[in-house]
């Protein structure tokens, strides 16, 4: 037969743990939006104002990426 003989409570901040999950979730898809948001106004450029940003259409989506998650 098995005894418990020490019990551990949790740390009862079950508070601080959602809010940090939240506060990830908020950034997620804050950074997520940015990320749309600049795809989708690099692909209304023309061409020619794309080369004139030092851009081409193959370079929008790693250029969006790098202005929402920095990488």
């Amino acid at each position: 037969m098995a005894f418990a003989t020490e019990i551990h409570a949790a740390n009862g901040d079950i508070t601080g743990h959602v809010s940090a999950i939240l506060k990830s979730a908020t950034v997620r898809v804050a950074n997520y939006r940015i990320y749309r948001k600049t795809v989708s106004e690099l692909n209304m450029l023309t061409s020619r104002e794309l080369a004139d940003l030092g851009l081409s259409r193959s370079m929008i989506k790693r250029t969006a990426l790098e202005a929402a998650y920095g990488l």
